[in-house]
């Protein structure tokens, strides 16, 4: 009787984590997992494991400091053909002004532009306009230029848990980039 009651237990909470990580908007942390649920952090992360093992077109990653469910890369195809949304690729100049900001970050626009050589504005604006770097406020320095540093939507699209996960940069650049899906095609960087 007692094994059966934490079994109910058990299966009440791995449904209650899914629940969560379905409807989240963001990657959960097992902290406030384990708030919301009233058990530990480890045991979030048991049952979370747990849970990852009975899916199947479905997994349970960790990135972004928390946890998110996602379709498995087998099936991307399927759900690419149920939304057929445009893709957007990053150019080579905001591959590299990104790769910039995620290792050099907080950095000015002054600092990205000294660094690449050329006028950055438009790469700045794309990436800020697909929420993959934002405004960290403003360096105490003559003019005050504003500051960038990378974005959770960063960590998503590389599949990074922290930026302490972040490849030597050379692997960054040479890597492929991932494709932004939602996104228009844009060239003129």
């Amino acid at each position: 009787m007692i094994e059966e009651i934490k079994t109910n237990e058990n299966i009440n909470k791995l449904a209650a984590i899914e629940c969560l990580l379905f409807m989240a908007d963001r990657p959960l942390p097992a902290a406030e997992i384990a708030v919301i649920l009233d058990i530990s952090p480890p045991a979030v992360r048991q049952l979370v494991d747990e849970l990852a093992g009975r899916y199947l077109g479905l997994q349970i990653v960790e990135v972004a400091g928390g946890y998110e469910l996602i379709t498995s890369k087998e099936y991307f195809q399927f759900i690419n053909q149920l939304h057929k949304q445009p893709k957007f690729k990053l150019s080579p100049a905001a591959l590299e002004t990104l790769a910039i900001i995620a290792y050099r970050q907080p950095i000015t626009k002054p600092e990205v532009e000294q660094l690449r050589g050329v006028n950055s504005d438009s790469v700045v604006s794309t990436l800020l306009d697909h929420e993959l770097i934002c405004e960290r406020g403003h360096k105490h320095a003559p003019g005050k230029p504003m500051m960038y540093g990378t974005t959770d939507n960063f960590l998503k699209l590389y599949n990074l848990t922290s930026l302490s996960s972040l490849p030597d940069i050379n692997t960054f650049i040479e890597n492929k980039p991932p494709t932004l899906e939602g996104f228009k095609e844009d060239n003129d960087e």
